[in-house]
C-alpha cells in the first residue's frame, strides 16, 4: 500500500458530504491520518447540521470551490467532456469502472482511486487545480482548506498557472 494511501482515503471521506456515517468515522479518521487532525477535531466539535450547512455553503453553492478537478482546467466548456473521458480511461486501465453518482473527476473519487491503486497520475495532472482550490479554501477561511493542505503536501509543487 502506498505511503500516502491512508491519507488519501481519509481526505476523500473528509471531502464528502458530512452525513452520520462520516461522523461515526471521525475517531478512526483522526487516528489514521494525523495530518487531518485540525479538520477532524473541528468536525467532531461542530454540530452536525452546522457542519452540513457549511459544506453546502463551501462546495455546493458556486464553482468558486469546485471539487470537480476538470472544472479548474476546462471550466464549463466542451473540452471538459474529453477531460472526463480521461478520468474514466485511467480508472478502466486499473480494472475499475466508475459508476458513481458523481462525475469521475470528483476529488473524493480521485483520492479514493489514488488510495486504492497507488496511482497519483490524475492528482498530478490536476495539481495546479488542486492548488487553486486549496488557495481559495484558505482565503475563504474554511477548515476544509487543511484537508487540501495535507493532500497538496504529498505532491510536487504545482506549476504556475492561470487562476480562475
Amino acid at each position: 500500500m502506498p505511503s500516502d494511501a491512508v491519507l488519501y482515503q481519509a481526505a476523500a471521506l473528509c471531502l464528502t458530504y458530512p452525513d452520520d456515517d462520516f461522523r461515526a468515522r471521525l475517531p478512526l479518521l483522526r487516528e489514521a491520518a494525523p495530518q487531518l487532525r485540525e479538520f477532524t477535531d473541528h468536525a467532531a466539535v461542530t454540530d452536525a447540521q452546522e457542519l452540513a450547512a457549511h459544506y453546502v455553503q463551501v462546495f455546493d453553492i458556486k464553482n468558486r470551490h469546485s471539487l470537480y478537478l476538470s472544472w479548474w482546467r476546462d471550466g464549463d466548456t466542451r473540452r471538459r467532456g474529453m477531460s472526463l473521458v480521461r478520468f474514466k480511461d485511467v480508472y478502466r486501465e486499473h480494472g475499475l469502472e466508475f459508476s458513481g453518482e458523481e462525475l469521475p473527476d470528483f476529488l473524493p473519487a480521485v483520492l479514493e482511486f489514488a488510495a486504492r491503486t497507488g496511482n497519483t497520475d490524475l492528482l498530478l495532472e490536476h495539481r495546479d487545480g488542486l492548488e487553486q482550490l486549496r488557495s481559495r479554501l484558505t482565503d475563504f477561511g474554511t477548515p476544509y482548506a487543511t484537508v487540501l493542505d495535507a493532500v497538496c503536501a504529498t505532491l510536487p509543487t504545482a506549476p504556475t498557472g492561470t487562476r480562475r
